[in-house]
């Protein structure tokens, strides 16, 4: 197995990417601790549990210094340390230049601050066991603009970014650094947006695939095998890039 013996901590696990990360990972060897603000995290570690997989939850407000620590300091009391960590949780503040101070904290709040946060307190936990590996979740809209989207696409702009920055920071201490991009995947961020906006499955679906060179939207699964290249060892020359995986929206 790709990831025996390695323990992962992923946010946001509770649904959609992160709990299919979760899942994989946990099939792939890995100790998994799931952290969600979404007390639903439960129920994916119980899924976890029962499949024969290894899994812890802690409910976590990344945006909360005191949360995070808590959720790292329970990966190395629960299963010995931390080697991977996948930074998925965000927050989807779809707002223009319209978008209030409030919009924005909630925004960065999340979406920057708490990315950084975690970095800090698991890399500190990897230095402890000579190295590993960070997966950080930006998008297509890290690279493409979109209408009403000024809010959300300047942190996932900054999270490409912070990825090359913590790249460089942390290959002193065998620290691997990538990202990920997602493109228009299904998972319930996608459907609460489909009902802000008064859209069914079937119209989404179709003004959205067209813009892909594979002509559908994306499954959380098929982001989760990307994540776990990224994680894995098979990774192990690779750092301070980018993986698309967008079914070629990105490449017109």
């Amino acid at each position: 197995m790709r990831l025996s013996g390695k323990v992962a901590i992923v946010t946001g696990a509770a649904d959609g990417i992160g709990a299919a990360t979760a899942e994989l990972f946990a099939e792939q060897g890995a100790a998994v601790v799931l952290g969600d603000v979404d007390p639903r995290g439960l129920e994916m570690r119980d899924r976890i549990v029962t499949a024969g997989g290894r899994a812890l939850f802690r409910q976590t407000d990344i945006s909360r210094e005191a949360d995070v620590a808590a959720l790292v300091a329970a990966a190395e009391e629960t299963f010995g340390g931390v080697d991977i960590l996948v930074n998925n949780a965000a927050v989807f503040v779809l707002k223009g230049i319209e978008a209030t101070p409030e919009d924005w904290h909630r925004s960065l709040d999340v979406n920057v601050i708490g990315t950084s946060l975690c970095s800090r307190y698991a890399a500190e936990a990897m230095k402890r066991r000579g190295g590993g590996a960070i997966v950080n979740l930006a998008s297509i809209s890290s690279f493409v603009a979109q209408p009403q989207f000024v809010t959300y696409s300047a942190t996932k702009a900054a999270i490409l970014q912070m990825t090359r920055n913590m790249a460089l920071d942390l290959a002193p201490h065998n620290i691997r650094v990538n990202c990920v991009c997602p493109g228009t995947i299904l998972t319930r961020a996608s459907r609460d947006h489909m009902e802000r906006v008064g859209m069914t499955l079937e119209e989404f679906v179709a003004a959205e695939a067209p813009k892909t060179l594979l002509n559908r939207i994306g499954q959380p699964r098929e982001v989760a095998w990307a994540i776990l290249f990224l994680a894995s060892d098979e990774a192990s020359f690779i750092t301070g890039t980018h993986l698309m995986v967008d079914g070629g929206y990105t490449v017109t």
